[in-house]
């Protein structure tokens, strides 16, 4: 089982100090990888409902530093050797699906290899707005976007023709270094999941029923012609941070997760040294 780090680029860790700090601290102590959020920007007012507090507001105000993904996780890879850099997620219907594939595969070419790429369809409807971006079919454009990077991702003279994006002899370098970067779906609803079973190499549910979304997974994936089994599916429990959390992981497992996220600000406070404790009471006794 791997180990991640969740919220990563918030709190203490936004800036170069904080970053290489946590970064270099969670590859000693035996953490896979660290897994960024995202918004582009914060409204000062808004209706849409933040699905992960009861409150339906997300922790944070105007100038509370959250970095772009992409460049906060380019720096980790610089101050790094194998730790894995992931977005957890970002917003692929905001953005400009080969713009992004370049950005992607240069991370990657210079990461060695170390990008995943998790995606989400946003909850935001104010942000979308101010973006220009539709709000509607936002699920739709985001099936399109994945097939059209993996595309020029995996050859050069590439051609797609969906519905949002349509281009033929489109070559995109450096490419990834396996000529293709997993992309891992986030998302609690059945939606997200069905499409992760559609179309993900990862599944990456924020809440919910976990037992229930891996079935609408595995059921997509089969009635796809895809291994459900070959789907990575990351997740945490309440039980990390109780009295048994190597019998907290074991049960995740048993569940089908293969990778546990803990949030990066359980380490705010003496970061090396909470890390290093961590890796010896849970990491390195799960194996």
């Amino acid at each position: 089982m791997d180990f991640g780090l969740i919220f990563a680029n918030t709190m203490p860790f936004t800036d170069r100090d904080g970053l290489q700090l946590l970064a270099t601290g969670a590859e000693a102590a035996g953490f896979e990888s660290v897994w960024t959020v995202e918004h582009v920007i914060y409204p000062d007012a808004y209706e849409s409902t933040y699905p992960y507090d009861p409150s339906g507001k997300f922790a944070g105000a105007a100038d509370t530093p959250l970095p772009d993904p992409l460049v906060w996780l380019s720096f980790v890879a610089a101050a790094t050797e194998r730790l894995r850099v992931a977005t957890g997620i970002l917003i692929l219907p905001q953005r400009n699906p080969l713009v992004l594939a370049k950005e992607v595969a240069t991370l990657d070419h210079l990461s060695g290899g170390r990008v995943e790429l998790g995606v989400g369809v946003g909850w935001l409807r104010e942000e979308f707005e101010a973006l220009g971006v539709p709000w509607e079919r936002r699920g739709a454009r985001t099936d399109d976007y994945v097939a059209a990077m993996r595309a020029v991702w995996a050859a050069d003279h590439a051609e797609h023709h969906g519905e949002f994006t349509s281009f033929s002899g489109a070559s995109v370098n450096p490419k990834p270094v396996r000529d293709t970067v997993p992309v891992h779906i986030g998302g609690h609803s059945p939606a997200a999941a069905a499409r992760a079973g559609r179309i993900g190499d990862g599944f990456f549910p924020g809440k919910g029923d976990l037992g229930e979304l891996l079935v609408v997974m595995r059921d997509a994936a089969e009635a796809a012609g895809r291994d459900p089994s070959a789907i990575e599916v990351t997740s945490w429990s309440p039980g990390l941070f109780g009295d048994d959390p190597v019998g907290a992981c074991e049960e995740l497992a048993a569940q089908g997760v293969t990778r546990v996220v803990v949030p990066a600000f359980v380490f705010a406070k003496d970061t090396a040294a909470a890390l290093t404790d961590f890796g010896e009471r849970v990491i390195r006794r799960v194996g």
